[in-house]
């Protein structure tokens, strides 16, 4: 059975209510019961049998099990309309031509509906919607022996070039899909199978060869796997060649003003992996691109990437010692409605990071205090590895603040939620950093002492300075002021430039 009250609490407050007003227009009968069973299903976890009781004021199966089918249409016929009227995508756009075109055949219209079609095509084309274009070539094809003006090889012929299109985007998104399972697979069975050899090895299988026949979109996928695969193993170093030869084959595409999103979440991308591998004159160049493009079409798509934006400059800024620029940068978010609550939550965390690091632990404190929704919720909205991290500086902050309670609490905390899953993705490094966080907690004394300086040695498995992740490196940078006695920024920045 369809869970109706899991979709109903996707929709927002907002939503709900809209639902609502929709089921009310609706209704035919003042006796209709599916707003009385959308309202009892939101407000409490009331069995089938509570709510037969409620609604009938008796047990009634057959009846609920009708009323529920009709409003799980309406749910379907409500989200579908949201859907489309939230959707401005040249898609759906597209997909309203077809359906007006089609109208037309259907009732004769001949030349109006090819006309409407041939728009549409063009519109496509230009885009590189092979889908919809594969659509409008089926419409077409369907109603050739009504069009006497009509070159129906010429259309036969580009139906078929546009289904090798097709089908290379197809093998794209199984090759996509292979790549995330074996990702899934490496985390579940800490497979040691090269991520890199692994995604070559798909494509090969799939027939891709990066070149400038593929759409840019296709191209966006391939570089957006590869940078998961590296988020997997923190080995961003492994793939910034692959990133900077795949975007030099992408900034040349034909179709690169078309698809201007999907340009700009490349060249966010190669930033983003140039500034995790501490290139950050290399990633502020690609920045500057981005930037650029931001602002082309009428910045179309500037409020889109923009906190994003901000927020890896400001991280370029704050690791090339220029901390005051990554603030203010970062501090008017502080106050910014309508920013994604991803990007909201990622720019609170790196502001807490600044202030930590320039010993404002009172701001650092207070900006954490509004993180106050559980774990679970977190994981659900920004990632387990957000989650984690949100803790562990949860954990130090709380330590250098004196609050032993709570430092004890969350410790005992982080190790029952998620000490298994560290191991499981082969990340037992941060088991073994928080055992030494824990030493150093209960007997902070002995930081500074040989023996504590040889537990840590052993502790980790050392790489060279340029392939080590930044973001580990700062976690490492809080134990060692702790053992050299040093400002925790300044140690950061030696650690990460020298």
């Amino acid at each position: 059975m369809i869970n109706l009250k899991e979709i109903l609490e996707t929709f927002t407050k907002e939503n709900q209510q809209e639902f609502i007003l929709y089921l009310e227009k609706k209704n035919k009968r003042k006796d209709a019961k599916n707003i009385q069973l959308v309202r009892l299903l939101l407000s409490d976890n009331f069995s089938s049998t509570e709510i037969s009781q409620k609604l009938y004021g008796k047990q009634n199966k057959v009846a609920l099990h009708a009323l529920r089918k009709r409003l799980f249409k309406s749910l379907i016929d409500f989200t579908a309309n949201l859907s489309m009227r939230e959707e401005n995508s040249i898609d759906i756009q597209l997909i309203k031509y077809i359906l007006s075109a089609r109208n037309f055949l259907k009732k004769g219209q001949i030349k109006i509906g090819y006309q409407i079609l041939d728009k549409t095509e063009n519109i496509a084309n230009e885009h590189q919607l092979y889908t919809i274009l594969n659509e409008i070539y089926h419409t077409k094809i369907e109603y050739a022996h009504l069009n006497k003006t009509l070159n129906f090889n010429n259309l036969i012929s580009t139906f078929n070039d546009n289904q090798k299109q097709l089908i290379i985007e197809d093998n794209i998104n199984i090759a996509c899909a292979k790549i995330r399972i074996s990702l899934a697979e490496y985390q579940q069975k800490k497979s040691k199978e090269d991520i890199k050899t692994l995604i070559e090895n798909v494509l090969k299988e799939q027939n891709i060869i990066i070149s400038d026949s593929l759409s840019f979109k296709s191209l966006y996928q391939i570089i957006q796997i590869t940078s998961i695969s590296s988020a997997q193993k923190f080995d961003y170093w492994n793939i910034e060649k692959f990133l900077v030869d795949t975007y030099a084959i992408i900034k040349h595409h034909t179709s690169k003003d078309k698809q201007l999103y999907y340009h700009i979440e490349v060249l966010y991308l190669i930033a983003n992996v140039l500034f995790r591998s501490k290139k950050f004159t290399e990633s502020k160049k690609y920045l500057a691109l981005m930037y650029f493009y931001m602002n082309e079409k009428k910045q179309k798509y500037y409020s889109d990437f923009a906190p994003n934006y901000h927020l890896l400059l400001s991280l370029n800024y704050n690791y090339h010692n220029q901390q005051e620029k990554a603030i203010e940068l970062l501090e008017p978010y502080l106050t910014k409605k309508n920013v994604d609550l991803v990007s909201q939550l990622d720019i609170l965390l790196s502001l807490i990071v600044y202030y930590y690091q320039n010993e404002s632990l009172e701001k650092a404190k207070n900006l954490l205090a509004t993180f106050y929704h559980t774990d679970n919720w977190y994981i659900d909205k920004a990632g387990i590895v957000w989650t984690i991290k949100k803790n562990l500086i949860e954990i130090l902050l709380h330590i250098d603040l004196g609050n032993i309670d709570l430092v004890d609490s969350r410790l005992i905390s982080f190790k029952r939620n998620y000490f298994k899953h560290l191991s499981e993705i082969n990340q037992e490094r941060v088991i073994s950093y928080l055992k030494l966080i824990e030493i150093y907690y209960k007997k902070p004394e002995i930081a500074t002492t040989i023996e504590f300086y040889n537990r840590v040695e052993k502790s980790f498995n050392w790489i060279n300075r340029n392939n080590e992740d930044i973001f580990l490196m700062s976690f490492y940078a809080w134990l060692k002021a702790k053992m050299t006695k040093q400002n925790i920024y300044f140690v950061t920045l030696n650690l990460i430039n020298n």
